[in-house]
């Protein structure tokens, strides 16, 4: 698929957050199609830096997505960026910095790799557990939505990911940004691209009238998320796909983490 359709399946394998003014990285990716290892990219456009220790939660991935530590050994990332299920020891989670140069940074190799079995399908579920080879320590998981409850409003995005499409750069830096809700009715009216959005397994956000805020390649598999009644970070969306990155009338599409919960919390159980 053309790079500029938001890498039209994979979009967001490298997330980004492409900033209008700023042009900082929160872009959307396209569809590309990931290699053996599953490597796919996007990043956040129009995103400004984090501080250290913000998102501590916040993992890149060594073969250019993004993910969330899930629980001390397991990272919840895109099953577009992961090749099959079964052992894998070739992807290195890089955790607790926002600069990847930052040699503080604590790198774990992976073991295992779980890739949702109904991703692919008319079911959706472009989700992912990764094991690590040990338990990070000091860092408190982040937490995801188990309901729907969440699954409105404005949320946080953030990734290592282009700054703009079509960069294929990265950012040394992770950036992050604000996107608002896009109803599925709304999402799937605009057409085109989007006519096939799954309205049970995949949720909007984005700048629809003005565009210029995005996760873009790189950031895929990384989180969206926002603050819960109690004022903690929860996950609500996986950066996915989308139809380029940043555009206007073109939002994000994030698999709602909300619907596949259950599944999630039962593949993190055994492996």
């Amino acid at each position: 698929m053309s790079t500029n359709t938001w890498f039209s399946a994979l979009k967001k394998s490298a997330v980004a957050i492409v900033g209008a003014a700023t042009m900082l990285g929160l872009a959307s990716p396209a569809a590309a199609q990931p290699g053996p290892d599953g490597e796919v990219g996007v990043q956040v456009v129009g995103g400004t830096r984090a501080a250290k220790g913000e998102f501590p939660w916040m993992v890149r991935l060594s073969m250019g997505c993004g993910g969330a530590l899930y629980a001390p050994q397991i990272v919840l990332t895109a099953a577009h960026c992961v090749g099959r299920t079964g052992n894998n020891n070739s992807i290195t989670a890089t955790i607790g910095v926002v600069d990847l140069q930052d040699t503080t940074a604590t790198r774990v190799r992976s073991t295992y790799i779980y890739r949702s079995p109904t991703y692919g399908t008319s079911t959706g579920g472009d989700w992912a557990l990764i094991k690590l080879a040990s338990p990070v320590t000091g860092v408190k998981p982040l937490k995801i939505a188990t309901t729907k409850e969440y699954d409105t409003g404005t949320f946080d995005i953030a990734g290592w990911g282009d700054t703009r499409e079509g960069a294929n750069t990265g950012s040394r830096y992770l950036l992050k940004a604000q996107v608002p809700f896009v109803s599925d009715a709304t999402c799937r009216g605009i057409g085109g691209y989007y006519s096939s959005l799954i309205p049970a397994a995949e949720i909007c956000a984005g700048n629809l009238a003005s565009g210029g805020v995005d996760t873009c390649q790189g950031d895929s598999g990384g989180p969206m998320f926002r603050k819960d009644n109690a004022g903690e970070w929860i996950e609500v969306g996986i950066v996915s796909h989308g139809d380029g990155c940043a555009r206007r009338n073109a939002p994000g599409v994030y698999t709602e983490v909300s619907t596949f919960a259950k599944d999630i919390a039962a593949a993190a159980a055994r492996i």
